[in-house]
């Protein structure tokens, strides 16, 4: 063999190797799976199936691929002669792994994800279209949306099973908000079951929890009763990208700033999520400055996972006397486990300190579930029945509905699949009698034994309409949403922005102070404040 033999037979030997190489990679799995893709060392997309989340969700995970599997096959491929059942999907867009400053921790959602688990479960179990709830992981800081909705618009237009809406999206942030505008621009109607912050709107995103601003006005309603006195103090979080805490501080100023003298005495401090600059969670100075003003009433715009600190820094400064009540008016979805565990309830109560948090639902009410109206006493049974089939998912927690998640995502869930229901009867009739089609002469026909699935669009529409109603006889809710966390609607005006109208706010006091004897009996509980009840004349259903 001559030399140019040798550099020929060379560059075969490269270029098959090469090849080999190639098929080699090309048949290896992609590292994230089908329907994800890698993005700053996580996996993000969306499945119906199992996902890569934290090794405490795998049970509650494996549960909804399950329910997911069993809902396709009752379409494709449905046992026993049975009739086959349409299905559409909803998507739950949060982050299913965590960090030390991640925007969920795993037990939030742990909570969350069981609530929309309830809620499917709940839905499949009627009749009318079953629902698949497909997880898609933005990422623990929610930053990687845009992949998500990349693939979340097309499954809008899938006419065996279309996407018909959103939810999630935990955390009052600039990514937050430019992910639900992104969906909005495809017309997918999107749910945020706990934001609150005031500049969380775009064109289809619909928010069960009552913002800032509504929260803020039931804790004024508390105040009017119980006003203390008039020396307040303003603790925030300083975090940038945090619109929630910023938010809450300018709406706290707005109401109580002249009053309580925030303006004069307010103090921040560094959250725990986030990439900031600095050590979180420092409230030595905050502590300090409140029991050298001597403030009784203490305004926290921050998050509920920083609350403890605050409380435990407070109990054991030594320029605090601790001879006079202090109250910590805090907002937000119930009331966390971090601040009613042992140890900081004894702070508590040996500091002389009351949480009073005005909160979208009131879950520690909650002692006698024969007393609980249908709306979440039906939620409970089914939750409680999901627990025990997975009674080793340390995620769960001791709490895991004192916090409010799984009873608002679960309502959130609901409000998807019963406009979903609706649309679905009016399009197909009350007896699903079969759907409109359209022969090649452009006359519309009846297709015999066949079904209509609403898509996004009858969904949109459906919930804008799911409002309360004023009438002679005081308001009257006959389209509206009964959910765990209460009655309450939607509605298409510029004044409710797509905020939930007549959802009840109660004020939760921690600890609650003890009622005995005759006090106890004739004590009635104050009246609930009412989103948007003013245009109700007070009187929500």
């Amino acid at each position: 063999m001559g030399p140019g033999d040798r550099v020929i037979a060379l560059i075969v030997a490269v270029v098959l190797l090469a090849a080999v190489a190639f098929v080699v990679v090309r048949a290896l799995p992609e590292k994230c799976g089908d329907g994800f893709e890698e993005a700053s060392k996580e996996c993000v997309g969306v499945t119906a199936g199992v996902l890569d989340g934290d090794p405490e969700l795998d049970g509650l995970i494996r549960d909804v691929a399950d329910e997911n599997a069993r809902v396709e096959k009752g379409w494709k491929d449905p046992v026993n002669g049975q009739a086959r059942i349409p299905y559409v999907r909803i998507a739950l867009m949060m982050p299913f792994t965590t960090d030390a400053t991640s925007s969920m921790s795993t037990a939030q959602i742990a909570r969350a994800l069981a609530g929309a688990h309830v809620a499917q479960l709940r839905a499949n179990a009627q009749a009318g279209p079953r629902y698949q709830l497909l997880l898609a992981n933005d990422g623990k800081d929610l930053d990687h949306w845009e992949p998500v909705v990349e693939r979340l618009a097309p499954m809008a237009a899938d006419k065996e099973a279309p996407l018909v809406g959103v939810f999630g999206m935990p955390n009052s942030t600039p990514d937050t908000l430019a992910a639900a505008k992104a969906l909005s621009g495809h017309r997918i109607p999107t749910i945020g079951p706990i934001l609150t912050s005031t500049t969380m709107q775009a064109g289809y995103f619909f928010k069960t929890s009552p913002s800032n601003d509504l929260l803020v006005r039931a804790l004024g309603s508390y105040l009017e009763k119980n006003p203390g006195g008039d020396t307040g103090f303003l603790v925030s979080d300083r975090r940038e990208q945090d619109s929630y805490s910023t938010d809450l501080r300018d709406v706290f100023l707005k109401h109580f700033g002249k009053k309580y003298g925030l303006k004069q005495r307010q103090a921040s401090y560094l959250g725990l999520i986030g990439d900031d600059k600095g050590v979180p969670q420092r409230f030595a100075d905050v502590a300090r400055s409140i029991c050298l003003t001597k403030a009784d009433t203490v305004f926290f715009a921050g998050r509920d996972h920083d609350l403890p600190h605050l409380v435990n820094q407070l109990a054991s400064e030594p320029s605090c006397s601790h001879t006079m009540p202090t109250r910590i008016l805090k907002v937000g979805i119930g009331m966390d486990p971090e601040s009613t565990g042992t140890k900081i309830t004894a702070h508590l109560r040996a500091a002389r300190i009351t949480l009073v948090g005005a909160a979208s639902v009131d879950t520690l009410g909650w002692k006698d579930p024969a007393r609980l109206p249908a709306g979440p006493q039906g939620f409970l049974e089914t939750f409680e029945k999901l627990r025990k089939t997975m009674p080793d998912d340390p995620a769960w927690g001791a709490k895991p509905l004192d916090d409010g998640y799984a009873v608002m995502y679960h309502d959130a869930f609901t409000v998807l699949t019963q406009a979903t229901d609706r649309a679905y009867d009016d399009i197909n009739g009350e007896e699903g009698e079969g759907k409109t089609g359209e022969d090649k002469g452009g006359d519309r026909r009846k297709k015999p034994g066949a079904v209509e699935l609403p898509s996004h669009d009858d969904v949109y529409n459906t919930v804008v309409n799911m409002n309360i109603l004023g009438t002679d006889k005081g308001a009257s809710c006959v389209n509206c949403m009964r959910g765990a966390s209460g009655t309450f609607g939607f509605d298409d005006s510029p004044d409710t922005r797509k905020w939930a109208v007549c959802k009840p706010v109660p004020v939760i006091e921690y600890p609650a102070a003890p009622s005995t004897g005759k006090d106890a009996k004739e004590k009635k509980p104050d009246r609930v404040y009412r989103t948007y009840e003013d245009n109700f004349d007070g009187s929500c259903p």
